[in-house]
């Protein structure tokens, strides 16, 4: 199951995010290459025989885990995973880890913001305050594993603006802006994002355990 590499075995130091998203890998790989780490980050699509993996876990870090793992074993890798989500204060962190599928069905984002804006819709601005929230586990093929977590703090806006980004994006303005993670651009984002956060914190971790 691992490339080959001109004849060889791919290298001991191959970094598998689990991820068939090219952005997420782009964006892992400009972190760790910022932090002088020589790694060969390839997504989850370099190994299409390896099946997704069901999220059970209950917290962010459990089912970051549960995909670092999976892959890390079938592969025979160092495996990296994230889980993210929005957790609302005054819905007691909800929607959580249940954040694609709020509505019911995974991945409608369009839904899941439509419900989302109703449920808060007779909550006063001052307790509209929420976060996007990160876990990106390293696991290794022996079991070894660290997590790690970012955050991006904000506020709920009533009604949504901007056209970038995807999920809650247009509704979460960050702390110190007047804009919404769907109005910033994409270097404007990465540079604050929940995600961005974790993958920097997970640099000196992969320095770490894979030398």
């Amino acid at each position: 199951m691992q490339p080959q590499t001109g004849g060889r075995p791919a290298s001991t130091r191959r970094l598998i995010l689990a991820t068939r998203n090219a952005g997420k890998v782009t964006e892992l790989r400009a972190i760790l290459e910022a932090a002088d780490l020589d790694v060969d980050l390839v997504g989850a699509d370099a190994y299409p025989d390896v099946p997704d993996v069901k999220e059970t876990g209950v917290t962010f870090a459990e089912n970051a885990l549960l995909k670092a793992h999976a892959l890390a074993r079938a592969t025979g890798h160092p495996a990296v995973a994230d889980d993210s989500g929005l957790c609302v204060d005054v819905l007691g962190g909800a929607p959580g880890i249940f954040s694609a599928r709020w509505a019911g069905r995974h991945g409608d984002d369009q839904a899941n913001l439509a419900l989302l804006l109703a449920q808060l819709s007779d909550i006063a601005d001052e307790h509209r305050t929420a976060h996007f929230a990160c876990a990106a586990a390293l696991a290794l093929p022996d079991g070894t594993e660290r997590v790690v977590e970012g955050r991006l703090e904000g506020t709920l806006r009533h009604t949504p603006a901007g056209t970038g980004g995807f999920g809650y994006d247009p509704v979460l303005q960050p702390l110190g802006d007047t804009r919404t993670c769907a109005e910033l651009t994409p270097t404007e984002k990465n540079a604050i994002s929940h995600r961005g956060h974790a993958f920097r914190a997970l640099a000196p971790v992969v320095r770490e355990l894979l030398g």
